[in-house]
């Protein structure tokens, strides 16, 4: 027998009898009803104690904006697209990102507080959780579940998010996800924090065991097949020969054949008829069209003078892939985070434990093949997600974009976050020697604000603050040469006045719904990009106190 289901009962059928029997007033009534409410609630699954945090609070009365910090803009690269750092609190971020960017991030990495107690690890409204906290649990899962929700509706349809944590808040982080995402759609890793450089890169204990992992909570919107990661081969030179003298180096031949299996259906099911005219069929580990391939272009091997199995020319240089194992073990270098960090600051560790660009690469690697993916770490911390986001373009060409948001605490998010970036994309460290040749990016710095909601032109002064949405959800700057923001119909007569100088530069225009073209305008703009800034940036803001646009 369910107890507690009966208990809840009793006291269900006691309130009814009450509200039937007898005289409440309004507010007593109010109150019956959400104590019913309550026990008629979810009784399986992760419950807490909800808590309300400061930036809660100021968004009840006030609306979050973005305001760019324009000296701390980097722009390399003319035309090309922009990274962004949000400055302030995530959840003010994630708010305004749910204007921008709903469904389309492809892939978010977090490093949250582990929430181990004391300095330096979890802040809740402006002060350090104490371990001795009797509600820490509960503020760490207040805080994280909100922002979680939040991020899930960011994700593309593919979208993968992944969590870093130890054993601290394992298990409530994996409920709180199964419960957004869905038992099925959640998995966990392990990553080993063993490294070669530094012995061990681990936790000593002084009680049990040491600490060598830590967990990858990885939540899918609909879960797919990671891809392969490109590695080196680990084959002796010894292996390595060059028979028949190809010019793409030394080879050894590897194994094509699929032993074991027996099934006679599928792609990778067929013959195979050698130089002597010897057939073999079976399941290879290349699909017919895959083998066609390589035969044409001398990438099959057949020993025995051509009567011999098949076999894959497997290059000395060439990269190999490999399936990723739950356990990450191989994502470390001879560099750990730390030390990527140190050679930014000269030696100096800003930023306690910071995870290695390795760590998040591979991440990227296994989970998005688009060479312009969207990127987002709303943990941002040291920034390694944004280093790791352009080493990878630099390797392959891409044109991934970045998103980090983390707080100013400290002067984490303009001292050290800004500044790692800084470095990468120019070379230079801060105080001017070299770091690198650099890898030429933009970059927008936003700052989190707020417009209070009993402004006596709210609309006005939201509009201050519609060019940083524009240029966060397009990934532009709105620098009146390139991409111009219209927001009244004489700023358009100003850029039709002016167009003979504009046309050669002007490649986009985002305009008020209300600002209508005229025909010659319409001509006029008829090969450029035009945009309508969307309805949704602080339309129901604005309803809400009875203002529009």
């Amino acid at each position: 027998m369910n107890l507690s289901q009966q208990k809840r009962e009793k006291l269900l059928n006691f309130i009814k009898e009450l509200k039937q029997n007898n005289s409440f007033d309004e507010q007593s009534l109010i109150a019956l009803n959400e104590i019913e409410n309550e026990l008629n609630g979810k009784k399986y699954g992760l419950v807490w104690e909800e808590h309300e945090e400061n930036v809660d609070v100021e968004m009840r009365n006030n609306i979050p904006v973005f305001t760019e910090v324009r000296d701390k803009e980097i722009q390399l690269v003319d035309g090309g697209g922009y990274n962004f750092l949000l400055e302030g609190d995530n959840l003010h971020s994630l708010y305004l990102l749910e204007k921008t960017h709903k469904g389309k991030i492809d892939f978010i990495y977090i490093d949250p507080p582990y929430n181990r107690g004391g300095k330096n690890d979890f802040i809740y409204d402006d002060s350090f959780v104490s371990s001795e906290d009797t509600f820490k649990h509960s503020k760490w899962l207040s805080f994280m579940s909100k922002r979680l929700s939040i991020a899930k509706t960011l994700l593309t349809k593919n979208g993968v998010m992944a969590i870093s944590i130890d054993d601290n808040e394992y298990t409530s982080l994996k409920m709180a996800c199964c419960e957004i995402f869905g038992e099925d759609n959640v998995e966990t890793y392990i990553w080993c924090l063993q490294d070669s450089s530094e012995g061990s890169f681990v936790k000593t204990s002084s009680l049990t065991v040491r600490k060598e992992h830590e967990y990858l909570v990885v939540c899918f919107m609909k879960k797919f097949k990671f891809n392969k990661y490109k590695c080196q081969r680990e084959y002796g030179d010894g292996a390595f020969t060059n028979p028949d003298n190809d010019p793409r180096g030394a080879w050894f031949s590897g194994n094509m054949s699929r032993n074991g299996i027996k099934s006679t259906t599928g792609s990778k099911y067929y013959e195979i008829v050698t130089p002597t005219g010897k057939k073999y069929k079976r399941n290879w580990t290349l699909s017919k069209e895959e083998y066609e391939e390589k035969l044409a272009n001398n990438e099959i091997f057949f020993s025995k003078g051509g009567d011999g199995v098949p076999r894959l020319k497997i290059f000395k240089d060439a990269p190999t892939y490999n399936i990723q194992s739950s356990l990450f073990t191989d994502v470390h270098t001879s560099i750990t985070g730390k030390n990527e960090l140190k050679l930014i600051f000269n030696g100096e560790l800003p930023f306690d434990f910071p995870k290695p660009t390795t760590l998040i690469r591979r991440l990227i690697e296994i989970v998005t093949m688009k060479k312009d993916a969207i990127i987002m770490d709303f943990f941002a911390g040291s920034g390694t997600t944004g280093q790791a986001v352009l080493e990878m373009n630099a390797n392959d060409n891409g044109n991934r974009k970045f998103i980090l948001c983390t707080n100013n605490e400290n002067g984490i998010c303009e001292e050290i976050t800004y500044k790692r970036i800084k470095a990468v994309l120019t070379g230079k460290r801060d105080d001017g020697s070299e770091y690198s040749g650099g890898i030429p990016a933009n970059l927008k710095f936003l700052k989190a604000d707020f417009v209070s909601k009993t402004s006596k032109n709210l609309s006005k002064e939201l509009t201050k603050h519609v060019k940083e949405l524009i240029e966060l959800e397009w990934g532009v700057s709105i620098d009146k040469k390139v991409n111009l923001m219209v927001m009244t119909e004489e700023e358009l007569d100003k850029i039709e006045a002016n167009w003979d100088k504009l046309k050669t530069t002007v490649k986009s225009i985002y305009r008020a719904r209300q600002v209508v073209y005229t025909g010659k305008q319409k001509e006029l703009f008829k090969n450029i990009n035009n945009y309508i800034i969307p309805d949704y940036y602080f339309d129901n803001e604005l309803k809400e106190v009875g203002e529009n646009w």
